[in-house]
């Protein structure tokens, strides 16, 4: 009876140590197994960062707007706005209205012939404001040495006719009906020779103007450090924009001076 119990006492030892067994040997491998997932992942998330961080550096550089990837791999290229067109169109602009403040002052020089524009720089006071002549009255040319003014109103006639008396043009002007009649006096020599040097001196200060607004154009595109062709390319073209206007500018000065000598 004892060594029946003493069988089954070492079956139940022998069972109870099979079961410790398999138990250590079954965490031992769950412990391989969850070491061998962490390096998997590990390695996954090591080869996903390059793909990533190119990702996130490009999304970057593209917020920016300023630089770019080259293709090489290499450094950011800068990319530099085009400037020309603004610069130029100012350039322009600036020499354009210096050539028509030229115009405006040639045009208040009276030469030996009649012209309709001689008596648009005069202001006639009427009342109680000033206005210019060409927006109170109508001028044309009779012959070549006789104008005609016609007033829209022809309560204005008066002020019409004090207004150009007092003129430095030295014209007389009549009263015929209900407009005025002015003769254009002969030049003399020496009103000649006084216009003329009035006609180089507002020459010169147009020039002058000219060369300032191409200055300017220059200054403005040396400071936005452009690639050095296209630097060069846009200064020779307001080089030649500014040659464009002088020589606009030395025409009309001489066909000032030619209606003075031929007057």
């Amino acid at each position: 009876m004892m060594a029946m119990y003493l069988r089954r006492a070492m079956a139940h030892r022998s069972t109870l140590l099979f079961l410790r067994s398999s138990t250590i040997q079954s965490r031992n491998f769950s412990h391989i197994i969850f070491h061998q997932n962490l390096e998997t992942c590990h390695k996954q998330k090591s080869s996903a960062s390059p793909a990533f961080d190119f990702l996130r550096d490009s999304r970057r550089g593209f917020a920016k707007g300023k630089k770019s990837k080259d293709d090489s791999g290499g450094g950011t290229v800068e990319v530099v706005p085009d400037i020309g067109p603004s610069v130029k169109a100012s350039c322009s602009s600036q020499m354009d209205a210096a050539i028509v403040a030229l115009s405006r002052e040639l045009m208040k020089l009276r030469t030996g012939r009649a012209s309709v524009g001689m008596l648009d720089h005069i202001m006639v006071e009427t009342g109680g404001t000033k206005m210019q002549l060409n927006h109170l009255a109508v001028v044309s040319v009779i012959d070549s040495k006789t104008l005609s003014i016609n007033p829209y109103d022809p309560n204005a006639i008066k002020e019409l006719e004090k207004a150009i008396v007092s003129s430095p043009l030295g014209l007389n002007p009549k009263v015929d009906g209900d407009r005025l009649i002015a003769a254009i006096p002969p030049l003399t020599k020496e009103h000649v020779q006084a216009m003329c040097k009035v006609v180089s001196k507002s020459c010169e200060d147009v020039k002058q103007s000219i060369r300032r607004a191409r200055q300017k154009a220059l200054d403005t595109i040396k400071k936005a450090s452009l690639p050095k062709d296209d630097a060069k390319r846009l200064e020779k073209e307001i080089d030649e924009l500014a040659k464009k206007f002088v020589k606009s500018a030395e025409d009309m000065c001489k066909a000032k001076e030619k209606e003075f000598t031929e007057g």
